[in-house]
């Protein structure tokens, strides 16, 4: 009995000590692709925050607020949407704050302050890059040893990720000219010519049509990506700065992408007024 004990008192304290003297787990090796690439394909989705604000943020009482008597209240706007219009804290996928220009602050916060009038999501306008990995949507990569295509359940969005580079993008776009290549693990996207009509979340965050962003896509877990974006702007930001985040394999029964093509669901926002006989707001 004695000699039993002392065995597992050995084993326990070994386990403890492994740590301590150096060793560590071996690092995960994702699936190969047919290519001996890691295999990226699935569909993938973020849980957190983030769209409604990349920075660590706390509950809000509304995506919109004005000035109350005793702090912010919601704004008129949003204020029949009651809870429903609240944001709820975040932890943020920001390491510290944006690096805004002084003068960039001010636009922020009148993007903040008419959130109900400004933000592209509203409008069901594509979202950009990288918000539209964060939208609370899945994602789903389609990658083989000739192409990567990304597709987006939110309004539809999709990217095809050129694996050789076309040249500067012709012309500016919702979703840039994105252009991949493999760093060992990693999955390595250089996004370009992006238009200044997208932001970066619910809370006013945006950038200008000089906006840079090179995503990195690496398979950590058997159903983690882990996603990094080193953002830059010389015209809105001081530097450049990152976000990252865990991406999680859907593994509900029959995961698919379903049709959300909002467009139709903010026809009557954008023209109704246009109506013949135009319906009460």
């Amino acid at each position: 009995m004695a000699a039993a004990a002392g065995a597992v008192v050995a084993a326990l304290v070994g386990v403890m000590v492994a740590p301590l003297s150096g060793q560590q787990a071996p690092a995960y090796r994702a699936p190969r692709a047919a290519d001996g690439h890691p295999d990226l394909n699935g569909i993938w989705q973020a849980l957190n925050e983030a769209n409604y604000d990349v920075e660590m943020h706390m509950a809000r009482p509304a995506l919109q607020t004005r000035q109350g008597p005793y702090g912010p209240v919601p704004a008129p706007p949003v204020l029949p949407l009651g809870a429903v219009a609240a944001v709820p804290p975040g932890v943020g996928v920001v390491d510290g704050e944006i690096p805004y220009k002084p003068e960039a602050v001010a636009q922020r916060n009148k993007n903040r302050e008419n959130w109900s009038t400004l933000d592209p999501e509203v409008k069901c306008y594509l979202p950009g890059v990288p918000r539209a990995t964060y939208m609370p949507q899945p994602l789903q990569i389609f990658q083989t040893n000739s192409a990567f295509f990304i597709s987006y359940q939110y309004a539809g969005a999709v990217r095809n990720i050129y694996l050789k580079d076309p040249g500067p993008a012709p012309v500016d776009s919702w979703m840039g000219q994105s252009v991949g290549r493999w760093e060992g693990e990693t999955f390595v996207v250089d996004v370009t010519g992006m238009n200044d009509s997208t932001w970066f979340d619910r809370a006013g965050n945006y950038h200008s049509d000089k906006l840079h962003v090179v995503e990195r896509y690496t398979r950590t877990a058997p159903d983690v990506i882990t996603y990094e974006a080193t953002i830059e702007d010389p015209n809105v930001f001081t530097r450049p700065w990152k976000m990252s985040m865990p991406l999680y394999r859907r593994l509900d029964k029959g995961v698919q992408l379903m049709d959300f093509k909002c467009v139709e669901f903010v026809e009557e926002l954008m023209y109704g007024q246009w109506r013949k006989q135009p319906l009460t707001r």
